[in-house]
């Protein structure tokens, strides 16, 4: 849909002061603004065309416009301009992920940080075993029967495992071992390794070395155990923040809203389809295709690590936000989230 550029700078402030004050909009306000320069009657007749195309809409009885999604699609789309933050919020964002935690620390942070900067419900959806890749195991001999396995994944994550094995192995036959099992399965997601692992099982015992068979029969356990262990597909912060939004004061929404957060299942399924887009996903109201989400927008995007999309992380507030600030928080977090989930990978 385009529109003359009389209705676009119209439907723009429209947008941006409703944005601004959360009340309806009237012809009069928008006539007063600097920069539009025509009059309340030109812009009583410009809205008009505007409801007419669906664009806004009238709540209740107000003599006030509002958005309606459409019009925010098309505010997004074509009339956004994002502006980059300051030097200092950017230093501030930085310093939260410098410090040398575990991935899963920072995948947490990452949520923590989206909630406060935005003051929505920040959400990152972790690593799974179809995109996360393997890197290395590594057997120890802690005593007579008793190993120690060391999983580390491509993204930085660490698995130990201690073993119990009918067997006995010596030092020299571990690393043995430890080398056949990364050089067969380097690279690899852990899905495929699982796979890979259960067709080597299954290969005639005389056809595979002693060693190489325990090497495989105990990194099966130790990956099974780590997806097992794995917290749920994604992390939430701040949902209760959505509490104080006026927007999602009804409690019909709330409560369709947090059996979202529950259950996850809509909300991870949403995030998915932004994993496989280039760069910020914006889903506004009901064009998420799920009820609980009809007064919400959802800013998304994917994380990678070293050129790889592993994750995707994101914001969930209502349809009324300031998208060109949210949408520079997210992009900004997703960068800073890969480049230290990169660093520790580089660091183990």
């Amino acid at each position: 849909m385009s529109l003359d550029s009389r209705a676009e700078n119209v439907l723009k402030h429209l947008v941006e002061t409703y944005v601004q004050d959360g009340q309806p909009v009237g012809s009069r306000k928008l006539s007063k603004l600097p920069d539009l320069g025509v009059s309340s009657a030109t812009v009583r007749n410009v809205m008009s065309d505007l409801e007419e195309l669906g664009l806004i809409s009238a709540p209740h009885t107000s003599a006030g416009r509002i958005p309606t999604s459409l019009g925010y699609r098309l505010f997004v789309d074509s009339m956004l301009k994002t502006t980059p933050l300051s030097k200092k919020s950017v230093t501030e964002m930085a310093n939260k992920f410098t410090n040398e935690a575990d991935p899963e620390t920072l995948l947490a942070h990452a949520s923590e940080v989206l909630s406060e900067l935005t003051r929505f419900a920040g959400m990152v959806v972790l690593p799974n075993q179809s995109v996360t890749r393997f890197r290395q195991l590594e057997f120890m001999r802690l005593s007579e029967g008793r190993i120690l396995a060391i999983l580390v994944t491509e993204d930085g994550r660490v698995q130990n495992r201690v073993l119990n094995l009918d067997a006995k192995f010596t030092d020299s036959e571990l690393v043995e071992a430890t080398n056949f099992f990364n050089q067969r399965y380097r690279g690899n997601t852990l899905d495929d390794v699982r796979r890979m692992v259960v067709k080597d099982m299954q290969q005639d015992n005389d056809e595979m070395h002693r060693v190489n068979q325990a090497a495989i029969q105990a990194a099966a356990r130790v990956i099974r155990e780590e997806d097992d262990d794995r917290p749920a597909g994604m992390m939430f912060s701040g949902e209760q923040k959505l509490l104080d939004v006026p927007d999602l004061c009804q409690i019909e929404t709330l409560q369709k809203l947090f059996d979202a957060f529950k259950t996850k299942r809509d909300l991870l399924s949403l995030l998915d389809r932004s994993m496989k887009a280039e760069g910020i996903s914006v889903f506004i109201g009901e064009e998420s295709g799920y009820s609980a989400l009809g007064e919400c927008s959802v800013i998304a995007s994917p994380y990678e690590v070293d050129g790889k999309v592993i994750g995707t992380l994101g914001v969930i507030g209502p349809t009324r936000m300031a998208y060109d600030e949210v949408i520079s928080v997210v992009d900004l977090t997703a960068k800073l989230l890969g480049n230290a989930l990169a660093m520790g990978q580089g660091r183990r």
